[in-house]
């Protein structure tokens, strides 16, 4: 997809607004007075995590790591990974630069996007992010692990389809974890047990959804920003760090109607979810 760029003073002024409201969102976030630094405090929009449960199966870090912006988060091993089991919802990256709010797409400009349009699900779902605000200057990697910290708290990386390929290898070698017996029927071991759209189909996320979640990744249907807000409540989708080519990156997907996960490529403007998995 071509996108036509802004240049000379048009371009001057769309930065000078946009670190501006960057800026000013960024101090708000840093006071220890705002309680969404800390979702473990008095914010009620954060007692789902406070009180977060997890199957007796899932390995689980309890406050594992703790962004730049203060917000702390859980963790789960799933075979030899650590992975975040929460979507990660910071505005800056780990040296203090600021992501700043996008109101349209952009293959140049990092953004991070509300899901579903509403600040209100940021505590829950996390923000969605661009392919420029994931990576953060970084270069595709194919390796295992990524080398890839991009926007990932220091210590932890943004996984690579490798790494990817991994968690679903390992998830689908594991009987409790597989629906029906089945080596590809392991999406709803991933999904979070809330969140999701119904379906009927045997072994999908959206059927029985209490039964989700026994690896405790807790993926969560954040839906994506596509120019419009799409798919929130039927679609978990998690960007790697890894390209199929210039134009498209690899994305992690599960769906509430399907019972397998989805390896997708995708336009880099679209904002998706991010997981972090440790060095």
């Amino acid at each position: 997809m071509k996108r036509t760029l802004i240049c000379g003073m048009a371009l001057t002024i769309l930065m000078a607004l946009l670190l501006t409201s960057c800026h000013k969102e960024t101090n708000n976030n840093s006071s220890t007075e705002n309680p969404r630094d800390d979702h473990y405090t008095e914010n009620p929009r954060d007692d789902h995590y406070a009180n977060q449960q997890y199957p007796p199966t899932a390995q689980v870090i309890r406050k594992a790591v703790t962004d730049i912006d203060g917000n702390i988060y859980d963790a789960v091993q799933i075979g030899d990974q650590v992975w975040m089991a929460e979507n990660l919802r910071t505005t800056r990256y780990a040296d203090g630069t600021c992501i700043p709010v996008g109101t349209g797409t952009s293959t140049i400009m990092s953004y991070r996007y509300y899901p579903d349009g509403d600040d209100n699900n940021v505590s829950t779902y996390g923000y969605l992010y661009n392919w420029s605000a994931v990576m953060y200057g970084d270069s595709s990697s194919i390796a295992n692990p990524s080398g890839v910290q991009g926007i990932c708290p220091n210590g932890w990386h943004i996984p690579s389809l490798a790494e990817w390929r991994q968690l679903s290898d390992y998830v689908s070698s594991q009987t409790q974890y597989q629906c029906n017996n089945s080596i590809v029927y392991i999406a709803k071991a991933l999904a979070s047990t809330t969140g999701w759209s119904s379906s009927t189909m045997t072994c999908a996320v959206g059927n029985n959804p209490s039964d989700n979640n026994a690896t405790g990744f807790s993926a969560l249907p954040a839906g994506g920003y596509f120019d419009i807000y799409d798919f929130f409540g039927n679609y978990a989708a998690f960007y790697s760090a890894t390209e199929f080519d210039d134009n498209y990156p690899y994305s992690y997907i599960l769906l509430y109607n399907g019972a397998n996960v989805n390896i997708s490529d995708g336009f880099k403007e679209n904002g998706l979810s991010v997981r972090c998995v440790r060095d």
